[in-house]
């Protein structure tokens, strides 16, 4: 359970229907945030509020494809609407595609592009728009992944896109400063999630054996960062990107 308080704080976090999103939503909202929760399953997405809300927490849901420009107006939108202000933007959605770069195809590099790029850049000029104009600071927050750190097989484009996000919050670090919205991003390693597990049963002990801890991450554990870059206690920690993966990077071992 999180130390920090949230209270009278407000976020917007995209692709949390279920794993990291929903974890953070959930952690958030349990700290006292109001959140504005998006997932272009609009099933997942309303039962994830519904989880939230149970446990006292103030959760918004609403269905929408993250890289469409409306959706992410209308998640700032309903976000000053109901709650009155926006203090966070939580760029977590993202898909994976799998593919051998001689034979990936054009149709799912756009559509990677579209959502793990596209999505992120415009919430976050949305809701630093929006941050702007309020005249009180704010937190933007990417979710990178290890792959944007070290080659992993059948990955290049995917890569690509989580490292580009790593830059943009260096430069976007560097240019909301003097508004005071701090950018970071987090590099996920391997994470237990509802996705990993129906990919592959056996991705838990394949990852652990890989894993100097010894360990694969939970959501609770990307959560947690997530939390403290939207802290008060990382005021002075911008345009960075923090990697959690138990030791990967260091070694970089791929699965058989």
């Amino acid at each position: 359970m999180t130390t920090f308080s949230f209270e009278n704080k407000v976020a917007v976090i995209t692709g949390a229907g279920i794993g990291i999103g929903f974890e953070i939503a959930r952690q958030l909202a349990l700290a006292g945030a109001s959140v504005v929760l998006n997932d272009i399953d609009g099933e997942l997405a309303r039962k994830a509020a519904n989880k939230i809300q149970a446990k006292g927490g103030k959760c918004l849901a609403i269905e929408g494809d993250s890289s469409d420009l409306v959706v992410i107006h209308t998640l700032v939108h309903k976000a000053i609407h109901e709650f009155g202000h926006l203090d966070f933007a939580i760029a977590n959605a993202g898909i994976t595609t799998f593919g051998n770069f001689l034979e990936y195809e054009q149709t799912s590099f756009e559509r990677l592009v579209a959502v793990n790029l596209q999505g992120s850049f415009f919430l976050a000029q949305v809701a630093a728009r929006q941050m702007v104009k309020q005249n009180s600071g704010g937190r933007i927050l990417f979710m990178s992944s290890v792959t944007g750190h070290q080659v992993h097989p059948n990955l290049a484009a995917y890569g690509m896109t989580k490292a580009a996000l790593e830059m943009l919050a260096k430069s976007l670090g560097v240019e909301l400063a003097p508004h005071k919205i701090t950018v970071n991003a987090i590099a996920p390693g391997a994470t237990i999630t509802e996705r990993t597990l129906q990919l592959d049963p056996e991705y838990q002990k394949t990852w652990e054996g890989l894993t100097p801890t010894g360990k694969v991450a939970t959501t609770s554990d990307i959560a947690h960062a997530a939390l403290f870059f939207l802290s008060p206690a990382s005021g002075q920690i911008t345009g960075q990107s923090l990697i959690v993966d138990g030791g990967w990077t260091a070694v970089s071992p791929p699965p058989e």
